[in-house]
């Protein structure tokens, strides 16, 4: 795998875990019983975004380690998931 690999394979999985992360522990507007004018009830109540990208990093990372680890040890190759027989042997 290269180095442009790895960094889009983080990206990647980055973020469809902060997609993940989101929702958990989100106070809205309606609940906070506060809501600004001009804003939807079902807005966030605060700023939750710093700390939902550090959430995502804690978990992301060691799931990215073990994609990579599958990935570089072999254990999975492209080969193996050629499914319908089109790659040349």
């Amino acid at each position: 795998m290269s180095i442009t690999g790895a960094i889009v394979l983080y990206a990647v999985t980055w973020f469809m875990t902060l997609f993940c992360v989101l929702p958990y522990r989100t106070q809205s507007q309606d609940e906070a019983n506060h809501i600004v004018p001009g804003t939807p009830p079902g807005a966030p109540a605060g700023e939750v975004m710093q700390r939902k990208a550090w959430v995502t990093t804690l978990i992301a990372t060691p799931i990215w380690a073990v994609i990579c680890g599958i990935i570089l040890s072999g254990w999975i190759t492209v080969e193996d998931l050629d499914w319908f027989g089109r790659m040349k042997p």
